[in-house]
């Protein structure tokens, strides 16, 4: 099943409820005055971000909400209960955008947080709310008014405090599964990840991180080739990158490829703080030189397979970390 990060729906609020048309009806109160209470407001529609939510998957299968409408004034001047809202849970992250005009209405990050993408139309006014001097048992009353409607266009980006990059079979899956207690599908083949993994690693003292494997990019995945788009946009939200090279597999080329790729989807994330790794160094003679990159590039050699060189990996990680948040 394809990992879904983005999604269109339909979203309705409740329509507010008429106003009721009454007049007083007691013992020994003769032309009792009207009385007619207001309709209640209509439902509104709701964008929740919860931590638990991983995926917009849930919203392929059905892609049109709409709130309950508010109930009818009553007598005694009584206004009508309010429309049930309707409550989306989707995953930290996400970002909501008005699919018709583009514009972007909110970017629910925080566990918790709520955005309301369609509000409930106000109730009718009762008769009483037309009673006057002149007019002193009016028989009219409004009707509620129509709640929003809108379609959404519903992306998300994984939040993560680092992210590995790199091409197709690097061994970003196997770094995860070495650094994390993730487990995502290993194979030795290319494009084995179709879906983004998370994965959560122990820092010590109390501390951890988020790391995301994204999958796998080609030479133009930043003009849409491939996947490209729906795996990019995943990186923007990440504090330091991991740029993940196969020891064996021309790392300087696929080096400048990436810095390429990923500089020219966002200009902001060519210039953003990352690691370069040349990975399956196990498979390394000893007896030949490590691979020679830009003047400049500061290399670890590592192995997610054997679990080379990743003490050293984990603590430049929380190195990075830390001066970024000081």
């Amino acid at each position: 099943m394809r990992f879904i990060d983005q999604v269109i729906i339909d979203v309705a609020a409740g329509q507010g409820g008429p106003g009721c048309i009454a007049f007083r009806r007691e013992p020994y109160v003769p032309r009792g005055g009207p009385s007619g209470g207001d309709g209640g407001k209509g439902g509104d529609v709701v964008l929740t971000a919860d931590a638990n939510v991983g995926t917009l998957l849930d919203f392929r299968y059905r892609r049109k909400y709409k709130a309950e409408r508010g109930r009818p004034g009553e007598g005694s001047q009584k206004t009508g209960a309010f429309g049930e809202d309707v409550s989306l849970l989707v995953p930290c992250g996400t970002l909501v955008y008005d699919d018709e005009s583009g514009e972007l209405l909110g970017d629910l990050v925080e566990d918790g947080q709520r955005l309301v993408v369609a509000a409930g139309g106000k109730g009718g006014r009762g008769n009483y709310r037309f009673r006057s001097a002149t007019d002193q048992a009016p028989r009219r009353a409004d009707t509620g008014r129509p709640g929003g409607a809108r379609r959404l266009r519903l992306e998300l980006k994984l939040l993560a405090d680092i992210g590995l990059v790199g091409f197709p079979n690097a061994g970003k899956s196997t770094l995860l599964a070495a650094l994390t207690s993730a487990k995502p599908k290993i194979a030795d083949y290319p494009f084995t990840t179709l879906v983004p993994n998370l994965g959560i690693m122990d820092l010590g003292a109390y501390q951890s991180c988020t790391i995301a494997d994204i999958p796998g990019l080609i030479e133009g995945a930043a003009d849409g080739k491939g996947l490209g788009h729906a795996f990019l946009r995943h990186v923007e939200r990440t504090r330091l990158l991991i740029f993940l090279l196969d020891i064996a597999d021309e790392p300087a080329a696929r080096y400048a490829s990436l810095l390429d790729e990923v500089g020219k989807y966002a200009a902001t994330l060519g210039r953003a703080r990352h690691l370069v790794c040349l990975n399956k160094a196990d498979l390394w003679s000893l007896d030949e030189a490590p691979p020679r990159l830009p003047a400049g590039t500061d290399a670890l050699l590592i192995s997610g397979a054997t679990h080379q060189g990743l003490d050293e990996l984990k603590a430049r990680m929380k190195l990075e970390l830390a001066q970024m948040a000081s």
